[in-house]
């Protein structure tokens, strides 16, 4: 093992609330290893709507707290438990290897990953493209297999799933931000019936670029009716809506009969409580979708990952990076963020 320092840079949260709590330490402990784990010094730290629920408190967490969900950077060491001539070893990993990973505790220079939870980076991509890609091209490439229940594009090819007549309308919301622009290229890649939302040209610009074939600009549009004459009146088979609370009403009226409603966010707020009756006029199917419960087994979180890397390598699905902040500057990321500005993925890096 090489030698690890004690002390390390890293965003602490110490009680929940805005964007000022997120506090610039540098005198912060370096994490232990512990069993089946691995040390990364971390390079570009992804930042996601997720960091915002744990540093206002909607979602629980102990505190105090560091958060952050994904990062990519360079393995400074392994417990004992994952050297190679351990048979326990779960990946082929050494000092020295660019990983990106979804787990804990990514704001800081270095964190302590389960080696179950990192993925080697190809040679052919950056590490900060890895990194950008993993928590939203993850969750957008599970969401559009397990919750829409659309097949590999190669066996939609194979059962003749390409054909109009039998080609699923999906509709994404905030189809030009960072999970909104992955949604979208999966689906394209998949052969669905793409269509966006998007507030202001700008981001229908986005939206379009990232694969939409239909986008409604929010700001100027009826999006419940606009939707309705795009699909001739039948409504959308598939919504994402990342949105919440804003969203919701609308998405039960503009949704087709036996429709299923994906909402995984709540930018606008979390969805007031749900009278199930409203799902029976159309058979509704109503999910609350988690990236985490895809992957909750080694294989699942390998073989998912795995696609993502070769799509990207592929050049089929792309990262738009829209500002690369200084870690010490993560509450203007979060500002940004939450007040709408940006389009395509925000990355910190240390």
């Amino acid at each position: 093992m090489s030698s690890i320092p004690k002390t390390m840079s890293g965003i602490l949260i110490e009680e929940t609330g805005g964007a000022d709590v997120l506090k610039w330490k540098t005198d912060l402990p370096v994490p232990e290893l512990k069993e089946g784990e691995i040390l990364v010094r971390n390079e570009f730290i992804g930042v996601n709507f997720i960091d915002t629920y744990f540093r206002t408190g909607l979602y629980k967490s102990p505190l105090p707290l560091i958060t952050g969900k994904e990062a990519g950077g360079v393995i400074i060491a392994l417990h004992p438990s994952l050297s190679s001539s351990s048979s326990s070893s779960p990946l082929p990993l050494k000092e020295g290897d660019r990983v990106a990973y979804v787990a804990d505790h990514a704001y800081a220079e270095i964190t302590a990953v389960p080696a179950r939870c990192a993925a080697p980076i190809p040679s052919e991509l950056a590490t900060d493209t890895a990194a950008a890609s993993l928590l939203q091209g993850l969750t957008a490439l599970t969401f559009v297999r397990e919750a829409a229940g659309l097949a590999r594009p190669q066996a939609a090819q194979d059962s003749k799933l390409g054909a109009s007549e039998a080609r699923p309308w999906v509709l994404v919301h905030a189809a030009a931000g960072g999970t909104g622009s992955m949604l979208v290229q999966m689906l394209a890649v998949h052969g669905a019936r793409v269509i966006g939302t998007a507030g202001g040209e700008e981001k229908c610009a986005i939206a379009r670029g990232n694969g939409a074939q239909w986008v409604v600009d929010s700001k100027k549009e009826d999006v419940v009716e606009r939707v309705k004459e795009i699909t001739g009146g039948k409504g959308v088979d598939v919504i994402f809506d990342g949105v919440g609370k804003a969203t919701f009403d609308g998405d039960l009226d503009m949704i087709a009969r036996k429709g299923t409603l994906a909402v995984f966010g709540n930018a606008s707020g979390p969805v007031p409580p749900v009278d199930l009756l409203k799902l029976g006029a159309k058979n509704i199917k109503l999910m609350r979708p988690v990236l985490f419960a895809y992957i909750a087994t080694k294989e699942e979180r390998d073989a998912y990952t795995k696609e993502l890397f070769e799509l990207l390598v592929a050049g089929k699905v792309k990262v738009k990076i829209h500002e690369v902040y200084p870690l010490k500057e993560v509450a203007r990321a979060h500002t940004d963020l939450e007040g709408r500005k940006t389009t395509g993925k925000l990355m910190l890096k240390i």
